[in-house]
């Protein structure tokens, strides 16, 4: 180790320096509880042998079965690795500090696919990391972490974690606290699957697996890290983490992993609802939502987790699926997708369910329908952490359905709104599915796209073809008492009033709306 400088840690040990050519920053004294970190260097090639398979928790002896690979040899190069994330290795290596990108990254890198995002693994503190990083705050409080900014990508830093023995938990097993640091091979223990305990360092070229990760990937094999039943307690969300990766991914559950999964299922209770959350919105926008939600019910694990899927597949299974197909479609395209959509589709079938129950009982159809989503919302509400704007959306899209059904003058108005996209969208998916005749939405469309004249030619033509008491018709309105006299002393809001009530919109100056397709709002 000539020309190198071994650095001290916040408890006065030695400690080899992360990097060969720099000398390490000073830095403040962190308050953070760190275990010691000593350790070969970290470049040399370890020797060979089995990987430890589920069911072990050999810790200790992790280190001595880590393989190193060139990440040549594996198709890695750091022209593949975004300039955050590269720059976030680069800065903590010159400081001192080992650092590495980890977890779906470089799963997905291995596998040929393009990474969503980068994380990256270090042995700094959190207060360190802090320090290292100009734009950089500090999350968590199960587990702290950092978010390193570099424009508009944000770097997730996560210091290396240690063996936990004995740390706090609740009655039912689920870990509580996690902020006790350790050392990369006590850190690849930690972490959920074989597959994502993988340690690229991109400064050096190489990839560090401690686990065997290179070899399950080759046999597509989804395989828990340690004792499957007792990692399943620690955190119940990795439940739903196996069925959303085994589904992504196209892989086979290691059967030990897959075992517990349905006795364990009740667990999912007692995870806080917005937890509960995030896991669905990465299940549901991972181009692959339709094979995650069934295999979610092959598993069992749709019971508690969304109230209403209990009943959503035998409600419309032929909407459900159509709305998340073309969901798919759309993440796999590279195209946004909108919280707000998906769950007025998923929720959709019990909403028309009760919105026609109510209407049988005598409701009007606008109260009728206000009616069914309040009851749906809120049942919703009680186990999903659904934001109130994410709600707001999704009434509105909802309650615009029965003013599209009715077509009409209205129509003029009704694409200016904000949501009209996303409820004309979702008026496409209820008649691919068989919901409504397919000509209310070719009409739709061609009023959307279509110029002023021929709008005016749709909306006559829909008039002349409504039935009796449709309510297509304009209602006259009332003149105040002062109006009906010459105008004077008339309501002005009447005045202003009427113009809106008849539809007087300019509609020689609205552009036409190109076609809309897929769950975007």
């Amino acid at each position: 180790m000539s020309g190198q400088t071994a650095r001290t840690d916040s408890h006065g040990k030695d400690n080899a320096p992360a990097s060969e050519s720099q000398t390490p920053a000073s830095r403040a004294p962190a308050p953070a509880t760190r275990r010691s970190r000593t350790s070969a260097p970290r470049h040399a090639a370890l020797p060979a042998s089995r990987p430890v398979r589920s069911g072990s928790r050999k810790g200790a002896a992790a280190g001595a079965n880590a393989h190193s690979h060139p990440a040549a040899a594996l198709g890695l190069s750091k022209q593949r690795i975004s300039f955050a994330a590269l720059r976030t290795c680069e800065e903590l290596q010159q400081a001192g500090f080992a650092a590495y990108i980890v977890g779906g990254g470089v799963r997905d890198l291995l596998l040929g696919r393009e990474p969503k995002d980068f994380d990256v693994a270090t042995d700094a503190a959190p207060e360190e990391v802090l320090h290292v990083f100009r734009r950089a705050r500090l999350i968590g409080r199960r587990f702290r972490i950092v978010h390193v900014m570099f424009g508009r990508e944000t770097i997730e830093v996560t210091t290396f974690r240690a063996a936990q023995t004995n740390g706090q938990t609740d009655a039912h097993g689920r870990m509580l606290n996690d902020n006790e640091f350790g050392t990369r091979d006590e850190d690849a223990l930690r972490r959920d699957f074989t597959v994502n305990a993988l340690y690229y360092d991109p400064i050096a070229e190489t990839l560090i697996d401690p686990l065997g990760g290179v070899q399950d990937l080759n046999a597509r094999l989804l395989r828990m890290i340690g004792d499957p039943a007792t990692r399943y307690r620690e955190d119940p969300v990795r439940m739903l983490r196996t069925v959303r990766f085994a589904a992504k991914l196209d892989f086979q559950v290691d059967p030990p992993t897959l075992k517990p999964i349905r006795r364990m299922a009740p667990l999912l209770e007692n995870v806080p609802p917005a937890r509960i959350f995030d896991e669905i919105m990465k299940l549901l926008e991972s181009g692959h939502g339709l094979a995650c939600i069934q295999r979610l019910r092959h598993e069992g694990l749709h019971h508690g987790i969304l109230p209403l899927l209990d009943t959503i597949f035998e409600t419309d299974e032929g909407f459900v699926t159509q709305a998340l197909t073309r969901t798919d479609e759309r993440v796999q395209q590279g195209k946004s997708v909108s919280p707000s959509f998906l769950f007025a589709a998923l929720l959709w079938p019990q909403v028309r369910v009760r919105w026609e129950a109510a209407r049988t009982r005598g409701e009007h159809v606008v109260p009728a329908l206000d009616l069914a989503i309040t009851s749906v919302l809120d049942e919703q509400g009680v186990k999903l952490s659904l934001q109130r704007r994410y709600q707001a959306d999704m009434r509105e899209i909802w309650m615009m359905q029965p003013r599209l059904e009715k077509r009409g003058r209205q129509a003029f108005t009704l694409i200016t709104q904000l949501r009209f996209r996303a409820g004309y969208d979702f008026l496409l998916l209820r008649a691919g599915a068989g919901e409504l005749d397919g000509t209310m939405a070719d009409w739709w469309t061609a009023f959307t796209t279509g110029n002023h004249d021929e709008r005016e030619r749709l909306v006559k033509e829909s008039l002349a073809n409504a039935p009796k008491g449709s309510g297509n018709r304009k209602r006259r309105r009332r003149r105040s008492k002062g109006a009906a006299a010459g105008g004077e002393g008339g309501d002005s809001s009447d005045v202003a009033g009427s113009g809106a009530a008849a539809g007087a919109v300019d509609t020689t100056v609205m552009a036409p709306l190109p076609p809309v397709s897929g769950a975007a709002v």
